[in-house]
């Protein structure tokens, strides 16, 4: 079965030279429209959909006049500031006619560097996923200088990918896969699937070849380092045609890079690869039990709270002989964990102040000792 089919959250990254008219400046407005259209039919399907939409810096520039080629970086912010309003506003309408709420999510590089902020991000996206809504994340432009940025939207939506524990990354490309040489070179072959990114397959990377964006293959093949890693397929497709995911629901030609966990199994991995961790928990005989089932902690199974940590650290799951059981992202900072411990998730807003996870560290989260992920 086709592995874009197969997902359940799926991150797709649209390039500027695919969504903007080179000579019009304008939105390629049946080409969205078609793309918009395979999404929802992935959704129909069951699927949740983000998408990476690279475009401003093109749209704006057209708007402001600017001359052709490289800008200067407050030439670029402007460009950005003017052409993310017309970006916004041509996925708002092109979902609204499927039925789909779009939201506008601006990044910088911090908020998916810096813990805190990553799990600010991730949250806010899950919500707009719970609601129904596609969330459609470019980099914020605007403000992001050259010293502090993704650079190009591949590495970014990768990035998301991660984030957001995505089954498969789609990058929608102006070339339809990847090709051990520049296509048309006498002895080029296509590649049709990369289990593992070798030096070979590095070097197989070009150099950027369209006009308007600023990625190429060398940035697809750093993006799928970073998928990779994350246990999230990737594929790299042509989205020079109208219905470009159908296309590769269809089996056209495409690349995919095939990684050797799922993202579950990639989370847990690095869960329990840890070195350290940030502090305790001991949990009751009750709890205990639950975790052998496969089951969430609970804060009415916490018995003492050790330790100075942060929401999202990794912590420590311990029986009362002090055999530590599991380790796990706990959803609480420490002295909130306290106030919960012991206490039914029922409890949690009125303890305090504001509706938190029920469970204190979800299964999908949490690695029991001696198993391997």
């Amino acid at each position: 079965m086709n592995r874009l089919a197969q997902a359940r959250r799926i991150v797709v990254k649209v390039g500027s030279a695919l969504l903007v008219d080179q000579k019009s400046g304008a939105i390629k407005a049946p080409w969205l429209a078609s793309l918009v259209a395979d999404l929802a039919g992935l959704r129909a399907h069951g699927a949740e959909i983000i998408v990476v939409s690279s475009g401003a810096i093109a749209l704006g520039r057209r708007t402001l006049g600017l001359p052709k080629g490289k800008l200067r970086l407050e030439e670029s912010q402007a460009a950005a500031a003017v052409g993310q309003i017309a970006l916004a506003r041509a996925w708002e309408e092109a979902l609204r006619i499927q039925n789909i709420v779009a939201a506008q999510v601006l990044v910088t590089l911090t908020d998916t560097e810096e813990r805190r902020r990553y799990l600010n991000g991730r949250a806010t996206l899950t919500t707009l996923l719970d609601q129904g809504a596609i969330p459609v994340i470019n980099e914020n432009d605007t403000v992001a200088t050259s010293e502090i940025r993704y650079g190009d939207n591949d590495r970014l939506a990768a990035r998301v990918a991660s984030m957001m524990d995505a089954d498969c990354l789609v990058l929608l490309s102006d070339i339809d896969g990847l090709y051990s040489a520049p296509p048309g070179k006498k002895g080029s072959t296509f590649i049709a699937e990369v289990r593992g990114i070798t030096p070979e397959i590095e070097a197989m990377a070009g150099k950027p070849v369209s006009g308007v964006g600023s990625g190429g293959m060398i940035t697809k093949i750093e993006a799928g380092k970073i998928a990779e890693a994350a246990g999230c397929a990737m594929v790299i497709a042509s989205g020079h045609e109208l219905q470009p995911l159908g296309r590769i629901l269809a089996g056209e030609r495409c690349t995919w890079f095939v990684p050797r966990d799922s993202a579950l199994q990639a989370k847990k991995r690095w869960i329990a690869g840890t070195l350290q961790r940030g502090g305790h928990l001991v949990i009751d005989d009750g709890a205990r039990a639950a975790l052998m089932q496969g089951k969430s902690l609970l804060p009415a199974g916490v018995r003492a709270v050790h330790g100075d940590f942060s929401r999202g650290d990794t912590i420590g799951i311990v029986a009362l002989d002090g055999h530590e059981l599991a380790r796990g992202l706990v959803a609480y900072d420490a002295g909130d964990a306290r106030a919960i411990a012991g206490k039914k998730s029922s409890e949690i807003e009125k303890v305090l102040g504001f509706r938190g996870r029920d469970e204190i560290v979800h299964r999908d989260n949490m690695v029991l000792k001696g198993k391997t992920p």
